[in-house]
């Protein structure tokens, strides 16, 4: 008895459009892995940028002689008033700077303090002893703040 054995060479036309069915339904998911990636390895380097500019104007304002700081805080007169140090209000990217007078009305590691004023709210004092400074990206919440004082 003679048994001829066949050997495939290849695929066969149904084989290929199985595979092609496969991969066709596997690269859309892994296509919008990649986009999402892409938009987030953007919205990184935006927000990267943003903390290192308003980390620059910090550094810069900081560098400023005490005097100019302190007529700032007093020309504001309050927190949430800008300081001349901010940028102009027409640029696509905004950094706003706040300076104020800080009293620490709060602060839990001081018991008795004669430049507090007692009412609890570090910004109302009379003290130019020391500062607050905040660098913001108007319209989101990266920031960065720090006390100076003289």
């Amino acid at each position: 008895m003679n048994i001829l054995l066949f050997k495939q060479r290849g695929f066969s036309y149904l084989d290929t459009l199985i595979a092609l069915f496969i991969l066709s339904i596997a690269i859309v998911p892994a296509l919008q892995a990649l986009q999402t990636g892409i938009k987030a390895a953007t919205i990184h380097e935006s927000l990267t940028q943003q903390h290192y500019s308003i980390t620059q104007r910090l550094e810069n304002v900081l560098a400023e002689p005490y005097i100019n700081l302190l007529n700032a805080a007093q020309a504001a007169n309050n927190k949430s008033t800008p300081s001349s140090y901010s940028d102009p209000a027409n640029q696509a990217v905004r950094i706003l700077v706040y300076i104020a007078l800080y009293d620490a009305d709060t602060d839990p590691f001081i018991i008795n303090d004669s430049n507090t004023d007692g009412d609890n709210n570090p910004f109302t004092g009379d003290t130019a002893n020391l500062l607050w400074i905040k660098a913001i990206v108007q319209g989101t919440n990266i920031s960065t703040e720090t006390l100076i004082h003289r």
